[in-house]
């Protein structure tokens, strides 16, 4: 029988979520045994948009009218969809550019800016074509790739991670940076699956997986004042680099434009 068949596509990123898949080493070497790698341009698979796969694994954030059109045959010719990483699932740090002028922008940087193809916002891939799994961090992690791969092969649904950063550092033993060292970590309202990296080695977090379930950005942004950050740094916190997701953008403009003390 032939193997799954499988696509490692990349659009607006710094393809650190592909070196992921490479780092992987020996657990690179035992996936191949379960699946057929198609395209995955890090390491030199290179096949078209319109090759029928199994999983299409996508990392970047779409910026141009060529990523739309990619994207598309792209999704046509894949059983499965999965984003990793938060270029992907939510526009990543790119995703800045959303709140400016991009015209401007482009004249201000570029000599002829006519010649520049690019949209005004970096979107999310689910911004335009229906997503079957999303692998939040900056990178996604090996454990979580492996996992979602497994589930998808043996038709399990997989296991989605909504908890926060600071559940894996209570089960880890951690001190709490927040409370420890008066510094503004973002664990409470941050995602996990990094295995509270940062706070384990003394650390703040700060947003790589994206946000968790039950964020109150109000409240927890009125507690990093309390820390001394006034309310200009707070909406950078937010502002980082799953900026464009829906809870950490309306958390930005809540206390960009201070009406938090509205909340």
């Amino acid at each position: 029988m032939s193997k799954p068949r499988v696509a490692i596509h990349k659009f607006a990123s710094c393809s650190g979520c592909q070196l992921a898949f490479v780092n992987m080493g020996i657990e690179l070497v035992e996936l191949t045994k379960l699946v057929e790698i198609v395209h995955m341009a890090e390491v030199g698979h290179v096949a078209p948009e319109s090759e029928n796969v199994d999983i299409a694994f996508v990392e970047g954030s779409i910026t141009t009218p060529h990523d739309v059109e990619r994207l598309l045959k792209i999704r046509e010719h894949s059983k499965y969809l999965i984003t990793m990483g938060a270029c992907a699932t939510s526009g990543g740090i790119q995703a800045l550019r959303n709140h400016a002028d991009a015209a401007e922008w482009m004249r201000s940087v570029y000599a002829k800016p006519e010649y520049i193809q690019s949209l005004s916002t970096s979107a999310a891939i689910a911004n335009h074509v229906k997503v079957d799994f999303e692998l939040w961090g900056c990178p996604v992690s090996v454990r979580q790739m492996l996992a979602a791969i497994r589930s998808f092969l043996f038709g399990v649904p997989p296991q989605i991670l909504r908890e926060k950063v600071c559940q894996e550092c209570k089960r880890r033993g951690n001190n709490c940076i927040l409370i420890t060292q008066g510094a503004a970590c973002m664990g409470p309202v941050t995602r996990t699956g990094c295995g509270a990296l940062c706070p384990t080695f003394g650390a703040p977090c700060y947003t790589c997986y994206g946000p968790a379930e039950g964020t109150n950005t109000a409240s927890f942004g009125q507690r990093l004042m309390g820390l001394g950050l006034n309310a200009d740094q707070v909406a950078r916190k937010f502002a980082s680099i799953n900026n464009a997701a829906p809870v950490f953008s309306e958390a930005t403009e809540m206390f960009a434009t201070k009406t938090w003390m509205e909340e």
